[in-house]
């Protein structure tokens, strides 16, 4: 089965635009060293919950939305060689230096086994 590294974040609305560009630039970096899909999502119906949900998650304030990111690979051992190659890449040192266009501090990722996948 393949792998997954996924991620919350929140992003202002006045900054989806730049975003956008530095995600299709990623984008193109990750699919460059082989990882099979990549995908940006941005809330268009995500509640505030009373205990749980997107926007308690990152601590959402006004002015901002919910963005669902995620990186499919083949697998674990495949994600880590792509990560390695695309962690050395001069273009995301670039792509990160001075303010990006989201709150890093408030970001939620990780990787996770896919156990069920259906198209």
């Amino acid at each position: 089965m393949s792998y997954v590294d996924g991620f919350v974040l929140p992003v202002r609305k006045n900054k989806l635009a730049a975003y956008r560009r530095m995600a299709k630039s990623a984008a193109k970096i990750w699919l460059g060293y082989g990882a099979t899909q990549f995908c940006e999502s941005v809330g268009d119906d995500v509640p505030y919950g009373k205990r749980t949900s997107f926007p308690r998650s990152v601590k959402l304030k006004r002015g901002e939305t919910v963005v669902v990111s995620w990186i499919v690979y083949k697998s674990r051992a495949h994600r880590d060689k792509v990560m390695a190659k695309v962690m050395k890449d001069p273009r995301i040192d670039k792509m990160m230096q001075g303010k990006p266009p989201f709150d890093p501090q408030r970001m939620i990722f990780g990787g996770f086994k896919v156990i069920v996948a259906a198209q």
